[in-house]
């Protein structure tokens, strides 16, 4: 019963209520309530053209299990773009390379919450690794998509 819950769910938040009839740079960025960082990670897209809902919610876990997001990739908030997921404060270039080249993959993330990207305070400290969601190399260790 729980997972046949959690299947209808994922086929409405992820599948149909963000992408029907959205461009591709119309976003849902789903976050905890007590976050402000992912609020100001919205501000960053928006800024660059991109048009953000934002959804509260405390069920991010749930969620990003649904989306198929790894723990390892985890950040504070999920976001579906065009067919896409983008987990974490991913740099605009990531997304813009994203929905440009249009992978075969699940999404992108920059897992945690790293100083000085997009919406986080800080000093940036060397290049931001965004990973591949649902693809691996070699090693088993996911793909890097970019690095910014």
């Amino acid at each position: 019963m729980r997972r046949s819950i959690f299947a209808a769910l994922w086929v409405f938040v992820f599948a149909l209520a963000p992408l029907a009839s959205r461009a591709a740079d119309d976003a849902v960025l789903y976050k905890d309530p007590d976050c402000s960082c992912c609020g100001e990670y919205a501000g960053v897209l928006e800024r660059e053209g991109f048009r953000v809902r934002i959804k509260e919610t405390t069920a991010l876990d749930a969620l990003r299990r649904m989306a198929g997001v790894p723990d390892k990739l985890a950040s504070c908030h999920t976001m579906t773009i065009g067919n896409y997921v983008v987990e974490g404060h991913v740099p605009v270039a990531a997304v813009r390379k994203l929905l440009g080249e249009k992978p075969e993959i699940r999404g992108i993330a920059l897992p945690g919450m790293p100083q000085g990207s997009p919406g986080m305070t800080g000093q940036k400290e060397g290049p931001f690794v965004v990973y591949e969601i649902g693809t691996r190399d070699a090693s088993g260790q996911a793909k890097v998509f970019a690095r910014e």
